[in-house]
């Protein structure tokens, strides 16, 4: 609207309204820029509103009326679909929260009294086992217990001859007396005991794949990546670079120079050390390995040698290693030179590694599935380091 189409605003029958407080004239005006009631001279051509955007204060008040009309209808509907939904939706929504939280316990209870029942049975016949092996142990002693006792007796009993022989035979009676060569022959007869696997308790009877399984999983489940493992920057091969929070080696073809060449650095073969080694207890960490097609993760003991290319220096080939290894898509254990290859059916994208030092078990599974990858028993002969090797792009120990 224009500004000389501005009238004086209201008639003479007019109910008198707020005053414009600079002009005294009745607020008939709104200023839809300032967004305010004006007078007819603040619209005017000298007043402050020049310019702008002038409309009735009736015409802004209908519009307001109609709006707030339709905002009550939508708060009219909106309100009916609320109470409609909390007469109709809500209970049935509560009805089946009921129902499905009721087969979801039933489920809950259902397959945890299979995995007891299980465990029960394993159980039962870990310990039928162990208890049958430490008879056939038992027997095999009590065997050959009796055996040489029965040898002490014979022995006993030809010494005893021989020292009569000697006693009351005169020359004579002794160069014709063969009873000698018989008794000796005997004697011969009798054997020095020799060691016997038979006679030891065969720890083999505990191992169970149910067992190390549900075993593994439970202590996973409570020790994975609580290990704090970091990675000695001065064992770190001058091939790998190592990231500031000391958890991520990346392999560099190229070898670096800014490493300084120190007694426990690895100058060859792509290795690093932990910072931490272990000698008692149950430790599990896990390593992010889905970047590289080329690694080797597992525990070293501290001797485990640093410099040059043989294999005394390099991981699993040596008595002083023992990792779980990838060579594109080849897996395999390796210790002291020995490689147990792995017929994993996929990459696993984490390599998780739990020690068990009081059972002398080292085990590799992957966290995703909770699957047992590999496990193996030894008796380790000092404190172990976990141990790393890259050479290809990165792996990084998880937080």
């Amino acid at each position: 609207m224009s500004v000389e189409s501005l009238g004086p605003g209201p008639g003479p029958g007019s109910e008198p309204g707020p005053l414009c407080p600079e002009h005294g004239q009745a607020l008939s005006w709104f200023c839809c820029s300032e967004r305010r009631p004006v007078c007819a001279a603040c619209a005017g051509l000298g007043g402050r509103c020049r310019g702008h955007r002038i409309r009735r204060a009736e015409e802004r008040a209908e519009e307001l009326r109609n709006k707030i009309v339709d905002q009550c209808e939508r708060l009219q509907i909106q309100s009916a679909t609320i109470t409609k939904y909390m007469a109709d939706v809500l209970p049935g929504k509560n009805q089946r929260a009921v129902s499905m939280a009721s087969a979801a316990r039933e489920l809950v209870i259902q397959r945890l009294g299979l995995v007891r029942s299980l465990c029960e049975s394993e159980e039962q016949r870990l310990l039928e086992q162990v208890h049958d092996e430490e008879e056939r142990a038992h027997q095999s002693i009590l065997t050959q217990r009796a055996h040489w006792a029965e040898a002490l007796q014979k022995l006993d009993a030809i010494r005893t001859s021989l020292v009569d022989m000697l006693t009351h035979l005169d020359d004579f009676q002794l160069i014709k007396e063969l009873e000698i060569f018989e008794r000796t022959e005997e004697a011969e007869g009798i054997l020095d005991p020799q060691e016997s696997e038979k006679l030891n308790f065969d720890e083999k009877c505990t191992r169970s794949p149910l067992l190390t399984q549900l075993w593994a999983t439970a202590v996973l489940g409570t020790l994975s990546g609580t290990e704090d493992v970091r990675i000695d920057e001065r064992t770190v091969s001058p091939f790998l670079q190592l990231s500031d929070d000391r958890r991520t080696l990346t392999f560099n073809a190229k070898k670096s120079k800014a490493c300084t060449d120190g007694p426990e650095r690895f100058d060859h073969w792509p290795n690093a050390l932990a910072t931490t080694s272990f000698q008692a207890g149950l430790h599990a960490w896990v390593v992010n390995v889905q970047n590289s097609c080329a690694y080797k993760v597992g525990v070293a003991l501290g001797q485990l040698p640093r410099k040059g290319s043989g294999n005394d220096s390099r991981l699993g080939y040596n008595a002083f290693s023992w990792v779980f290894s990838r060579y594109d898509q080849e897996f395999r254990f390796s210790h002291g030179g020995q490689h147990e290859p792995l017929g994993l059916l996929r990459c696993p994208a984490q390599l998780g590694v739990l020690l068990d030092l009081q059972a002398q078990e080292l085990l590799f599974y992957e966290p995703a599935s909770g699957t047992v990858l590999h496990t193996h028993h030894a008796s380790f002969p000092g404190p172990l380091f976990p141990v790393f090797a890259v050479a290809d792009q990165t792996i990084s120990i998880v937080r």
